[in-house]
């Protein structure tokens, strides 16, 4: 019986989908449930599966773009095929012993050579490969067994083989004049005109602040262990800048407002978008009902969203919506830089790098790890003094973080009633 293996649907608005690779190969042997293509859209990406076990003849070549629901491969259940290498480690393989006809002692005997994936120590690998082997369990006859030596490979080693080579000094990678096409991912192409049509349809500023991070830092020395111990995850900065920007909307609702045609719509929640640097462009998931959430419920999500992320899992739901963005560019070594609007939010906060630098401290010159914030805004939404005031007081906040436990007030004032 042939089964029609149909393009899936990211979400209902989506129309159009792009066939990024084949994870099996035509005529392969494939089994129920395993994934066979990456698919990728302007929202997320996804996997196509099968739908029973049976040799898999492919319609649609990778990089092609086609409609949703269109038959990308059939699956012929009454045949066999190939087993696909996507499935070699569900494949029990025996070893036949080999036995010798000949007897020992006669003259053409020759011992059995050994398999030659037996024999790897040769193979020349780099430190970066091979911690990067070691993290996706890769060994050396999975390389092996991978790549296939042919006449041109002997030849090379031929030619090459018995002459010194000589010192040549050269770029890593230039030296060529060869150029490379390659057609843009779904997600990027979509990720383009929002931003160029951000910057064409708001208007977009953006201020400055620094904030002193000795006291966050002298808080992850001094707990983070017991932290750690306590809920399976370490303190980072993420969790306490997303804190304190909760607390800082709750007193500057503007910036957590956003244009509806004629009308603004005011948030009296805080769904907070973490920026993430994802394999196949920037997403932004979102951590929803931020400002409910303590420091460790707030690092945990992020932990989790960051992981989904990285392996192209997250869904629509857990990228849609959002009411504020932080993004930190920091993790990449930026000291400044003009973060760019997630429409249709008005504001995003721009984290950077912690540098040590002199500053004047109670009259004195003292060295403390410095970080520069940035807040972009839109001038339509968010007057001068609403974005300068809520990123003052995030800066507060950060540099007394006990405040964020009173709602952004002085603790001894709200003990004594003033």
């Amino acid at each position: 019986m042939l089964i029609e293996v149909k393009a899936p649907s990211p979400g209902e608005s989506i129309t159009e989908i792009q066939l990024v690779n084949w994870l099996v190969k035509d005529g392969d042997q494939v089994e129920k449930d395993m994934e066979l293509a990456e698919i990728d859209s302007d929202k997320a990406t996804l996997t196509a599966n099968a739908e029973a076990a049976g040799k898999i003849k492919i319609l649609v070549e990778a990089g092609e773009t086609v409609a949703v629901g269109t038959a990308i491969a059939l699956l012929d259940t009454a045949a066999a095929g190939v087993i696909s290498p996507h499935s070699k480690d569900k494949v029990v393989e025996k070893a036949v012993p080999v036995v010798n006809s000949q007897p020992a002692n006669a003259p053409d005997a020759k011992p059995i050579s050994e398999p030659v994936h037996e024999n790897v120590k040769s193979l020349h690998v780099s430190p970066l490969a091979r911690k990067l082997m070691e993290d996706k369990n890769v060994s050396e006859k999975d390389i092996l067994e991978h790549f296939r030596i042919g006449r041109r490979e002997i030849e090379e080693v031929a030619s090459g083989k018995g002459s010194q080579p000589k010192p040549v000094i050269q770029s890593s990678w230039g030296g060529s004049r060869e150029e490379e096409r390659k057609k843009m991912t779904t997600l990027r192409v979509k990720l383009s005109k929002r931003l160029v049509s951000v910057k064409n349809e708001t208007a977009m500023l953006t201020t400055f602040n620094e904030v002193n991070m000795a006291p966050i830092l002298g808080l992850k020395k001094q707990f983070n262990e017991g932290f750690k111990e306590k809920h399976g995850v370490g303190i980072g900065f993420m969790s306490f800048f997303t804190k304190a920007v909760t607390v800082a909307l709750g007193q500057f609702p503007q910036v957590n407002a956003m244009i509806d045609g004629e009308e603004l719509i005011y948030h009296k929640y805080a769904d907070i978008g973490i920026a993430v640097s994802a394999p196949k462009g920037l997403v932004v998931p979102v951590v929803r009902n931020a400002e409910g959430l303590s420091l460790a419920e707030i690092e945990l999500r992020i932990k989790e969203l960051a992981a989904k992320a990285r392996d192209n899992k997250l869904t629509l739901e857990e990228m849609s919506g959002g009411t504020f963005t932080i993004t930190n560019g920091g993790v990449f070594g930026s000291m400044m830089s003009t973060p760019i609007l997630n429409p249709p939010q008005s504001a995003i906060l721009g984290m950077h790098n912690i540098i040590e630098r002199p500053i004047a401290q109670n009259g004195q010159v003292v060295i403390a790890p410095m970080m520069y914030l940035a807040l972009s805004y839109d001038h339509r939404v968010i007057d001068g003094r609403e974005s300068v005031s809520f990123l003052v007081k995030v800066k507060e906040l950060l540099e007394n973080p006990v405040k964020m436990l009173f709602d952004g007030n002085d603790p001894l004032k709200v003990l004594l009633g003033l």
